[in-house]
């Protein structure tokens, strides 16, 4: 399964610029709609187009592997929940 990091990227660019950086905001620069923005920041495994990973990585000015990560099959809801996959302790 693919698990997006949408929302550490958002974390991460907020702290950085110091201000709220919103799924609205997002949405408005990179033409990508907001409830398509919400699916894939909350829904855990949403298939989403190339085209928006693109939109996306040049919004952050990330790498593809910064904003989507594979999760092998069989992996505890535990390895959702840290950045790496590895887990939680």
């Amino acid at each position: 399964m693919i698990r997006f990091r949408l929302k550490e990227l958002l974390a991460d660019k907020a702290f950085r610029e110091r201000r709220v950086v919103t799924l609205a905001e997002v949405a408005e620069v990179t033409g990508i709609h907001r409830i398509t923005l919400s699916k894939i920041a909350n829904h855990v495994g949403y298939n989403t187009g190339t085209d928006n990973l693109d939109k996306l990585c040049e919004y952050f000015g990330c790498p593809l592997e910064d904003l989507a990560q594979h999760i092998p099959a069989g992996s505890s809801a535990a390895d959702l929940s840290t950045p790496d996959g590895e887990g939680g302790a």
